[in-house]
């Protein structure tokens, strides 16, 4: 099986967005895109993590970008079902963190704060393996 290509990734994106209350949608100035980039986060150890969506607020503007280059590097060999499954969680991941943002939740058991739980620990497990 080959990876989906650009117009199903695209589609299953825009169906999954079709899931979701208008209000989800509230100030998400700059929508949800789709980039192909292979996005790896800066602070990466080794060839293991990858961004599959990210949240963004530049300027006033906020939008959810989804990497399907980064889905690519991931899931290979996912067909267009394991790939909506997938894809729903991101996007709803995503999704949190504007509706947390928008209502200025930053404790710690915001999605921000597990994030950087998750990113505390990815940098534990690497400083352990280094030399």
């Amino acid at each position: 099986m080959n990876m989906i290509t650009t117009e199903e990734y695209k589609a299953i994106i825009s169906d999954l967005m079709d899931e979701l209350p208008e209000p989800f949608f509230r100030e998400l100035t700059g929508g949800v895109i789709m980039s192909e980039a292979l996005a790896i986060p800066d602070y990466a150890r080794g060839n293991d993590l990858y961004t599959l969506g990210q949240y963004q607020v530049c300027y006033g503007v906020r939008q959810i970008v989804m990497f399907k280059g980064s889905f690519d590097r991931l899931y290979p060999k996912a067909g267009v079902t394991e790939a909506r499954g997938i894809l729903r969680g991101i996007l709803r991941h995503e999704f949190r963190h504007h509706i947390e943002f928008l209502g200025g939740i930053h404790n710690s058991s915001s999605l921000e704060a597990e994030d950087a739980r998750r990113k505390r620990a990815y940098l534990a497990r690497h400083e352990k393996t280094e030399p």
